[in-house]
């Protein structure tokens, strides 16, 4: 497999990233800005890591220009169906509403003719997955992992030790040459957030 392509934009520098698996391109997260950015794409699939509104802010334009499913974990389902969910959290936002197709779970799959590892990683946020495909060594990881760092915990449904005891347990297992293509700021590998990571030591 070819290396993902990325796009970030919005307030936060927000990673999206369009994967060409054999049977269509998934992009992985929609931050504002994605849906100009890849318009001229033909999506096949549009897969959120998790639900906070800096990974979602465009799932609803991109699901209506491309008309491709919208897939999430269970636990996103709610904070991307409800236009006031983060305002009941206190932030002074809204996100388009957009269902889920299909709710993700941890195990072994095929997405769109590719490979699929999905690790449910909670603890940055309760419903967030990482994708990892061994066809082409690399993992989508949303806000659990980056380099030299791992995603905040201090948000709502946020919890320290299940965010460093999901990485220890089932992304440290990759091969250290994974390439971590993280939610925000530059890729790195398993193998050296493994020797070098201050959190994770």
């Amino acid at each position: 497999m070819t290396p993902p392509r990325v796009f970030t934009g919005g307030p936060l520098d927000t990673n999206a990233f369009l994967v060409e698996a054999p049977g269509g391109r998934i992009l992985f997260d929609a931050p504002q800005g994605a849906d100009a950015a890849f318009a001229k794409e033909s999506i096949a699939l549009l897969v959120l890591t998790h639900g906070h509104f800096d990974h979602v802010a465009d799932a609803a334009a991109i699901q209506k220009r491309h008309q491709c499913p919208v897939w999430g974990h269970a636990l996103t389902a709610p904070m991307v169906t409800d236009r006031e969910f983060f305002r009941r959290w206190g932030f002074q936002l809204e996100i388009e509403p957009v269902p889920l197709d299909a709710l993700i779970e941890e195990g072994d799959s095929e997405w769109l003719g590719a490979a699929v590892r999905i690790f449910h990683v909670p603890g940055h946020c309760p419903g967030s997955l990482c994708t990892y495909f061994p066809g082409g060594g690399f993992l989508i990881g949303g806000d659990v992992l980056f380099a030299g760092g791992i995603g905040r915990w201090d948000l709502p449904g946020g919890n320290y030790e299940q965010l460093v005891t999901g990485i220890h347990s089932k992304l440290f297992l990759l091969p250290e040459s994974t390439t971590v293509l993280p939610g925000h700021g530059p890729e790195t590998t398993i193998g050296s957030e493994k020797s070098s990571n201050p959190f994770l030591q």
